[in-house]
C-alpha cells in the first residue's frame, strides 16, 4: 500500500514538474493596444522580431489585426491565424478593401488622394482589359478593341472614360480554342494572379506585388535574402520588382505560350531590358518609377481600354522639345500633393516652398525633380537615391522634327549601345 502511494506521489510530482517546465517554455503574453483601435492584441507574443512594415504604418498605431485580421487574444498559433485575411498577404485584391480600406486609409475620397483601392481595382494592371480585348478581337470574339471584360468584374460609377463596368472574363464561355489557351498560359502577370513558378517571378498579388520587395536585386542575391523582406511595404520600388512581371520573356501569339528569356544578364543594362529592346541611357540608369507616375502604374480611378490610354510620360515630359520647355509648377501651397508624395518616400527628396518641379501633361507632380538656378534640372532616383542633372532640349542642336515628339523618335539618335 505504501509502495502504491509512493508511486502515485512520484507521478504527481513528475506531472507538476512537467507542467511547470511546459509553462516556463510558453511565451509570456506581450500585449499591444494600438491607438487606432484601442483593442489589446497579443500578436507580438510570437512576432516581436518582425521589423516594422513601413514608417507610414507604425505598429504602436496600427498593430497587426487591423490589417491582417486574426484572433487578437489567442495565444495558440493555429487559432490566432485561423481568421487572417489573405494568408500572409492582406493586400490581395480579394480582401484588400477589408484589410486596407476605410476613409482615412486607402479607400477614401479621390479629392483627398486616398482612393488607392479604387484606382488599383480599375487599373489595367488589375483588369488586364487591354490584352483580353485585343486577343478576343483578333479571334473574332468581339467587334472592336474596346474593353468589355476584365480578369474580374469591376464597376466605375464616376468614370471619365465612359466605361462604367467590366464583366468577368470567363474562358469557359469562349468557343475559340485559342482564347482558352490564352486563359491557361497568358494570365499570370495581372495583380489578381499568383506568379509563375521560379525565383525570377517571385512576388505577391495585389498591392504587395509592387510594394513588397521580393525580387532579387542586381547583382543577384540569394532567395533566402529575398524571403527576409516579405514584411515590408515601400514606395521605393526597384526595377527588379517590376521585372517579376515585365521583361521576363515574351508571349508567342501564334501558340499562346510564354517563352522565358534565355540570356543570362551580367550587368544592370542587360538585366533591365531584353536583347531586342532599344532604349536610352536614362531608361536603364533610372528605375521604372523614376519616370512612370503612380497614375500610370497604379491607375487613375477610371477603367481604360488599354495601357496606351493611361501611359503618357514621354522623353519630352522631362526634356521638353525644341519649341517648348517641360511643364513645371512652383510650389506655393504647403498642402501641394508633391509634399505628401515626397514625404512618403523618405530620404529621396526634401522639397521646400518655392521649389519648381516638373509636372506631367495631366498636372501630376514629378516630385523627385527640381529646377536649378541655371535652368537645368535635377532628379533623384526614388529607389537608388542617386542624383542626376539634365537640361532641356530647347536651345540645343537637337534635330528632332516637330511632328516626331514621341519617345521612339528620341531612341533613333540616343539609344544606348550594348
Amino acid at each position: 500500500m505504501k509502495r502504491t502511494i509512493s508511486f502515485a506521489a512520484g507521478i504527481l510530482v513528475l506531472a507538476l514538474v512537467f507542467s511547470a517546465w511546459a509553462e516556463a517554455r510558453r511565451p509570456q503574453p506581450m500585449p499591444l493596444t494600438p491607438t487606432l483601435t484601442g483593442e489589446t492584441e497579443y500578436c507580438l507574443t510570437c512576432h516581436a522580431d518582425l521589423e516594422e512594415i513601413s514608417p507610414s504604418h507604425p505598429v504602436e498605431t496600427y498593430g497587426c489585426v487591423v490589417c491582417h485580421g486574426g484572433e487578437r487574444l489567442a495565444l495558440d498559433a493555429d487559432l490566432a491565424h485561423s481568421t487572417m485575411r489573405g494568408g500572409k498577404n492582406p493586400s490581395d485584391l480579394a480582401v484588400v478593401e477589408e484589410s486596407c480600406g476605410g476613409s482615412d486609409c486607402h479607400s477614401g475620397q479621390a479629392a483627398d488622394e486616398r482612393d488607392h483601392i479604387q484606382r488599383v481595382l480599375t487599373s489595367v494592371q488589375a483588369t488586364y482589359a487591354g490584352a483580353i480585348a485585343n486577343i478576343r478581337y483578333t479571334f473574332g470574339a468581339q467587334p472592336d478593341l474596346n474593353a468589355y471584360l476584365g480578369t474580374r468584374a469591376v464597376q466605375d460609377t464616376t468614370t471619365q472614360t465612359g466605361i462604367t463596368s467590366l464583366a468577368a472574363f470567363d474562358p469557359a464561355r469562349e468557343t475559340n480554342p485559342a482564347l482558352q489557351t490564352f486563359a491557361e498560359n497568358c494570365l499570370e502577370c495581372h495583380l489578381n494572379s499568383e506568379p509563375r513558378p521560379g525565383d525570377e517571378y517571385a512576388r505577391f498579388s495585389g498591392c504587395a506585388a509592387c510594394h513588397t520587395p521580393t525580387a532579387t536585386t542586381f547583382p543577384p542575391r540569394s532567395r533566402d535574402a529575398a524571403e527576409g523582406l516579405v514584411h515590408t511595404l515601400t514606395t521605393a520600388i526597384p526595377y527588379t520588382q517590376c521585372n517579376t512581371c515585365h521583361n521576363r520573356g515574351n508571349y508567342d501569339l501564334r501558340t499562346m505560350t510564354f517563352a522565358p528569356r534565355d540570356d543570362q544578364p551580367a550587368d544592370r543594362i542587360h538585366d533591365y531590358y531584353q536583347p531586342i529592346a532599344q532604349f536610352t541611357r536614362c531608361e536603364w540608369t533610372l528605375d521604372c518609377i523614376d519616370c512612370h507616375t503612380r497614375s500610370e502604374s497604379m491607375g487613375d480611378g477610371d477603367i481604360h481600354n488599354n495601357q496606351k490610354e493611361i501611359q503618357y510620360v514621354q522623353c519630352r515630359t522631362c526634356h521638353g522639345t525644341l519649341d517648348e520647355l517641360p511643364h513645371t509648377r512652383t510650389l506655393t501651397d504647403p498642402n501641394d500633393l508633391a509634399f505628401r508624395l515626397a514625404a512618403l518616400n523618405q530620404g529621396a527628396r526634401h522639397l521646400e516652398l518655392g521649389d519648381t518641379i516638373i509636372v506631367t501633361e495631366t498636372g501630376e507632380p514629378l516630385w523627385n525633380t527640381r529646377q536649378l538656378p541655371d535652368g537645368t534640372f535635377e532628379l533623384v532616383g526614388k529607389a537608388t537615391r542617386q542624383y542626376f542633372t539634365f537640361r532641356p532640349v530647347m536651345g540645343t542642336a537637337c534635330e528632332q522634327k516637330p511632328d516626331e515628339q514621341e519617345s521612339r523618335y528620341c531612341h533613333q539618335c540616343h539609344s544606348a549601345e550594348r
